[in-house]
């Protein structure tokens, strides 16, 4: 059986190099800088071989020089070694080309680059098609995609493994619209056959990778109420895409917990903020600032992929293919003039190409060595959809088209899972949804900084002042001061105070001042800027507001009216009396009242949460960021993802309960794992019955 591999491997070798050699000889008849002969011209024969002998050397060269690169380039970002990809490939070849012993081939160094690419692509495409035709070929083929290798693996047991797959941003509803629409035919199938079942869960009220993903992987979310914060006692901005931040954030959660996260035994942890305790990492976030060793492999599936020049050539031509798309699309958006829609220019269509190019096929890349070497348990993040989404829109055609793809990379993990040493159940599961709507800026002509400076009576950008939204919040300040009348460009400005800090999360507005140590009151804060509450409560852009209280825990205040049922500021609700059937949270779904109440107890609340308004009818809310499809607060579809299991696993919750919250999902997870007869990971009593 050995043998007929060996000679089957030597004839799709044979093959792929002879229609290397062919393509080499049709582009040097195109290209006027790339010959094959001297200038004295030679025969057709002298042509063929020196032709053969350079496609060969190219082929070795690639195979042997190749690794060697993209291993001394692992300290390059990313983006850069995609960028570098042709410049070496082409070098390769002129380098195959001078020592071709044949005929006085030459190239141009820019011919160089389009002959390499495209030579690299034909035997790409046609090794593939060969490998396609026979089971173990496909498999040798899929191994090449993989992430590197350990050394020596021990044998994997015959208990299934399981593979959890995060498909970042997309919510239930857009999912199921998904499937109705005909966009996710692998996912359509397994709901139909049916393998799997579809469970929606409930986010907290940070609805954003940071917090979700940190409750899944390592079960504690606690502390973490929104994207960015602030933390007054290090005098620092905390981001949950941050290295150091993540970094900062995974520890705290592993030290709250006492164990190291959902992946501690034989797990692997890809493309994830968060490493889950997995002792094999690929582009994980919170790991990056770390000096590179044993420990740290975070660029590790970029040298894994990298390595196969034919895939470091497919992938740089698809970059660049949606650096294209994404400038058709957004010059297409202006010249329609559709609404709502926000600036795409920049850097941004390089970045939109890195995530769902670049990012996704190393990611798929390492999920399917995962798979091959029969690990027990894997959490890959793919963040194709959540990127396109926050600047085309959440049901935009430009994200359903994301979708597709996304479909199709989970439909190559089943066929990898299929050539497994062990059986696999897949997992695919969402962090978050997200909620459309114009930007808040879009609508009133003013950011939410602006509206927070206007109301403490700072100074505010000119067009910000003329804005109808500017002139209420100078008319409160003046009228809180006792200045009914305006005299020419005065404005009360403190001086003893250093200016407040806001920050954005989608549709989640945090307002701390710096200068106080602790978390301010309502009462302090009246004292301080006695109309910015008001300003904020009252403004139709905002939902409600979040503010510690002396006479109470805390309270919520809403824009029912100056002088509402509950107080002076309109609806002003004790954070122990919240209902959200009634009051400022009334339409804000179920769970609301829990989720802010859980926030309040966080010791990093900002002095001021404030959530944008929401209409229930379209799913709208208004962003504090420049995005279009926003999450991050409360408010629609954002905080309803989905949990899509096999029919394997017991059910996530009894029937007629909801699942509530990323720390309940890791939960759950973890049981599944147990169920499998994965990685333990040691439960308490209170834990065991919660899941």
């Amino acid at each position: 059986m050995r043998w007929r591999r060996g000679v089957s491997q030597i004839g799709r070798s044979v093959t792929v190099w002879a229609v290397s050699t062919v393509t080499m000889l049709v582009l040097a008849g195109i290209l006027p800088d790339f010959q094959l002969q001297s200038p004295d011209g030679d025969s057709a024969t002298r042509i063929a071989v020196t032709a053969a002998l350079g496609a060969g050397a190219f082929g070795v060269l690639s195979a042997v020089v190749w690794p060697l690169l993209v291993r001394l380039l692992l300290l390059v970002p990313a983006l850069v070694l995609g960028l570098l990809v042709f410049f070496l490939n082409g070098s390769l070849l002129l380098v195959a080309l001078r020592i071709n012993p044949s005929g006085q081939s030459e190239a141009a160094p820019e011919t160089a680059v389009i002959v390499a690419a495209v030579m690299s692509a034909v035997a790409s495409a046609t090794g593939g098609a060969l490998a396609v035709r026979d089971d173990d070929a496909y498999r040798r083929r899929l191994s090449r995609l993989a992430t590197r290798r350990r050394k020596s693996h021990p044998p994997c047991p015959a208990v299934p493994g399981t593979v959890f797959l995060q498909l970042d941003g997309v919510g239930h509803d857009v999912l199921t619209a998904a499937v109705d629409k005909g966009l996710m035919p692998t996912v359509a199938r397994w709901l139909q056959d049916p393998t799997h079942r579809l469970t929606p869960w409930r986010t907290d009220w940070s609805s954003q990778t940071g917090a979700s993903q940190l409750g899944i992987l390592h079960g504690s979310n606690f502390d973490v109420p929104a994207f960015r914060w602030y933390e007054k006692e290090h005098r620092e901005v905390m981001v949950c895409n941050r290295p150091t931040s993540a970094a900062e954030l995974q520890r705290r959660a592993v030290e709250r917990t006492a164990d190291g996260g959902l992946l501690t035994l034989d797990g692997a942890s890809r493309g994830n903020l968060f490493s889950g305790g997995a002792d094999e990492q690929a582009l994980v976030l919170s790991i990056a600032t770390r000096r590179r060793g044993r420990e740290n492999r975070s660029r590790a599936g970029y040298f894994a992929y990298f390595s196969d020049p034919a895939n470091a050539v497919r992938t740089a031509l698809s970059f660049f293919a949606e650096v294209a798309r994404e400038i058709g699309q957004s010059t297409t958006a202006r010249l329609r003039k559709q609404r709502p829609r926000v600036k795409r220019g920049g850097l941004y269509p390089f970045v939109r190409a890195f995530a769902t190019v670049v990012e996704r096929d190393v990611v798929v890349a390492a999920v399917m060595g995962d798979l091959l070497v029969g690990r027990s348990a894997v959490y890959a993040d793919l963040v194709a959809y959540d990127e396109v989404a926050h600047h085309s829109g959440p049901h935009s055609r430009d994200a359903e088209k994301v979708l597709e793809r996304l479909d199709r990379a989970l439909a190559l993990i089943e066929k990898a899972a299929e050539h497994a040493p062990r059986p696999y159940r897949i997992v695919v599961l969402s962090d978050h949804g997200q909620s459309p709507g114009e930007t808040f800026r879009a609508r009133y002509g003013l950011t939410l900084g602006d509206l927070v400076r206007a109301g403490c009576g700072l100074p505010v950008p000119r067009q910000a002042e003329r804005t109808h939204s500017g002139t209420e919040a100078r008319a409160a300040v003046r009228a809180a001061l006792r200045r009914p009348v305006e005299e020419g460009g005065e404005k009360h400005r403190p001086t003893r105070h250093s200016e407040p800090i806001v920050l954005a999360s989608g549709n989640l507005g945090l307002i701390s001042f710096p200068d106080v140590p602790h978390r301010m009151t309502k009462e302090e804060i009246d004292a301080r800027y006695p109309a910015l509450l008001t300003t904020l409560a009252n403004h139709p852009g905002i939902g409600f507001l979040l503010v510690r209280s002396e006479a109470h825990s805390g309270v919520v205040l809403g824009a029912y009216g100056a002088y509402g049922a509950y107080g002076a500021y309109g609806a002003e609700v004790p954070v122990e009396r919240l209902d959200g059937d009634a009051g400022p949270l009334a339409g804000f779904g179920a769970g609301a009242a829990d989720a802010v109440r859980r926030t309040h107890s966080f010791p990093h609340t900002a002095d001021i949460m404030v959530n944008s308004w929401y209409d229930p009818e379209d799913g709208e809310v208004l962003a504090f960021e420049e995005q279009i499809g926003s999450h991050g607060g409360l408010g629609g579809a954002q905080g309803r993802p989905f949990l899509l299991s096999p029919v394997d696993f017991s059910m996530p919750v009894e029937s007629g309960q909801d699942l509530v919250g990323a720390e309940a999902v890791h939960r759950v997870l973890r049981r599944w794992l147990r169920e499998a007869d994965g990685p333990q990971v040691p439960v308490t009593e209170e834990e065991e019955k919660a899941a």
